[in-house]
């Protein structure tokens, strides 16, 4: 499953606004000397629920080439549900609030709790069909630095999943609205036979410093900038 599920009444969290872009006037420190390249965290004051980020990385053409192939996946974490319990607590939820709009009876409680569940059950069938053959996500932590399965058995919301996420990822909730970025810069003339790219992704409420950092002693060639930004 890409992310734990919402129930029917629960409004969509994800971001629909347009990031503001970095301020230009206030760019990155230059840095000295070669080694070691480690990565560069810009600041932020703000702390929204919701952050845009770029993800810029730059180095020899064929380090950026593999590590672009590298983060390409299905953009699917395939944790294990339980979907009789999720039945159950839509089909509870659906019964408190039967005094609402929706007027519902309690054979509707269980026919919507029902529908929801074969919906949910539908839609991880085919997430997990693309797993080890979609490549439709540029940019896929599981793919990059895939969460065990021992952690995946426990589920999205288990208080060690999310503990694992915080400190491996550095984001206890997945990346959302994942795109690769046109025509990207990364600031500085680059070398020759050097390449650059970057990402752009949303993040809830906090900044995945953790995975990168991983990324630095995996790809030591390769310079990374993860800029937070904003949503607004």
């Amino acid at each position: 499953m890409t992310v734990p599920f919402q129930f029917p009444w629960d409004t969509d969290p994800a971001p629909i606004v347009t990031p503001a872009p970095p301020d230009a006037s206030n760019p990155a420190p230059k840095r000295r000397g070669r080694r070691p390249i480690a990565p560069t965290f810009p600041s932020t004051n703000a702390a929204p629920a919701w952050l845009w980020h770029h993800l810029t990385i730059s180095g020899p053409a064929a380090d950026v080439a593999a590590f672009a192939d590298a983060a390409r996946g299905p953009g699917v974490i395939p944790w294990h549900l339980d979907y009789a319990q999720i039945e159950e607590d839509i089909f509870h939820r659906a019964v408190a609030g039967r005094g609402g709009p929706t007027g519902l009876s309690i054979e509707g409680c269980h026919i919507l709790a029902r529908q929801f569940r074969q919906r949910i059950e539908s839609r991880d069938e085919k997430a997990v069909a693309l797993i080890g053959q979609g490549r439709a996500c540029p940019f896929d932590l599981h793919v990059l630095l895939p969460i065990p399965a021992e952690i995946l058995q426990r589920g999205p919301t288990d208080p060690q999943s999310l503990d694992w996420l915080a400190r491996h990822w550095g984001t206890r909730d997945p990346l959302r609205k994942i795109v690769a970025r046109p025509n990207p810069s990364a600031g500085r003339r680059l070398p020759g036979g050097h390449a650059v790219i970057s990402y752009g992704f949303f993040s809830s409420g906090e900044t995945p410093r953790a995975v990168v950092t991983q990324f630095v002693a995996r790809w030591p060639r390769l310079r990374f900038l993860l800029t937070p930004l904003p949503a607004g």
